[in-house]
């Protein structure tokens, strides 16, 4: 066997063991299989200081398996840009629902994540039959749900709604950035790293700033 080959098949074992590595997180989709329509739902930005908070809601075809998936945390920004792409192309159906940093002041973050994930729901082109949510049960939808314990890491939906949901941040993060480029919201994504709050006690908090967040900063 030449060199070449050797690689081939190599590639090919590493492409088999990643398709494995996906069919395992579609289990819940698997379990629930009845329902046609099924959807994940997530969110980002509960933490930062600056910006939304965002949700995403994916509806996937049931035979669709989307290879090197997971939870948008552990994914490159490079990779996250490909799924995002990927999932955009083959989704029966994507919602995004967001929440101000005015509305997380009045309200407070969790009941702002609700709210941003109730829309991105109801956002959706079709009325999804269940929602496999990560972590938690959203009030006031007529909707079965499913909460999963680190979702966005066990279900190829909720996966996919947690890089629909990252990779729309990331990018408003980012026009922030060049809008007021001194507080270096495309690196930090809003959260309260050191030069963020160097930046903040310096210049003084934006109109994207949480106030209930950066009270003990300025």
């Amino acid at each position: 066997m030449t060199k070449k080959e050797e690689a081939r098949l190599r590639r090919e074992e590493k492409f088999r063991r990643e398709m494995e590595r996906v069919e395992g997180m579609c289990i819940y989709e698997k379990e629930y299989d009845t329902y046609s329509l099924i959807c994940g739902v997530d969110e980002v930005g509960r933490g930062p200081f600056a910006g939304p908070v965002l949700a995403g809601a994916v509806i996937l075809p049931k035979d669709v398996r989307i290879p090197y998936i997971n939870d948008s945390k552990k994914l490159s920004e490079k990779r996250r840009e490909e799924l995002y792409d990927v999932i955009q192309e083959k989704a029966v159906a994507i919602g995004i629902g967001t929440a101000s940093p005015q509305r997380i002041d009045e309200i407070n973050i969790l009941q702002a994540t609700y709210e941003a994930m109730r829309e991105a729901v109801r956002k959706l082109s079709v009325v999804p039959e269940l929602l496999l949510v990560d972590a938690v049960q959203i009030p006031e939808l007529d909707i079965r749900q499913v909460p999963i314990v680190k979702g966005d890491a066990k279900s190829q939906s909720i996966a996919a709604a947690s890089v629909i949901a990252k990779v729309t941040r990331d990018r408003m993060m980012a026009e922030y950035d060049r809008i007021m480029p001194e507080y270096h919201f495309a690196s930090n994504k809003g959260y309260g790293t050191r030069e963020h709050i160097e930046a903040l006690r310096k210049y003084g908090p934006t109109d994207i700033h949480r106030r209930s967040f950066i009270h003990n900063y300025v």
